[in-house]
């Protein structure tokens, strides 16, 4: 499938408000309630997946949604306010096709690998003089 540029223009603008729906809201609930544990992140995470799944079952399941503002709000806005809804809704999806191994895994590989790959960004980055 080649990408159109309606398909890019309504992922950069969900992509823009989710953005900023991020920022404003780790921001609010990080003044809230401190910055020790990333309490900001944490909530945009939890709430991007609950939105994830909530809307592809009114919208997707349920509705005939137009596919460019399906692209708009689960790649654009859900896609920028958190990467981790998506994360979260292959892997519930793993577990409910009875691939638990696979669902496991995924969980796994992709916390591990993702915290491994930002500890060697922040260690090349620190010998980069």
């Amino acid at each position: 499938m080649s990408n159109s540029v309606a398909q890019l223009l309504v992922i950069m603008f969900g992509g823009g408000l989710g953005a900023m729906a991020r920022f404003l809201l780790s921001n609010k609930v990080t003044d809230k309630f401190g910055s020790a544990f990333p309490y900001g992140t944490l909530s945009v995470n939890v709430i991007g997946s609950f939105v994830m799944g909530l809307l592809a079952m009114i919208l997707v399941e349920r509705l005939e949604l137009d596919p460019l503002l399906k692209l708009g709000v689960f790649v654009g806005f859900l896609g920028a306010f958190t990467t981790f809804s998506t994360f979260s809704m292959d892997t519930l999806n793993l577990f409910e096709q009875g691939h638990n191994l696979r669902a496991f895994l995924n969980m796994f590989i992709s916390v591990s690998l993702s915290v491994l790959a930002v500890w060697l960004g922040v260690i090349i980055g620190k010998s980069i003089s």
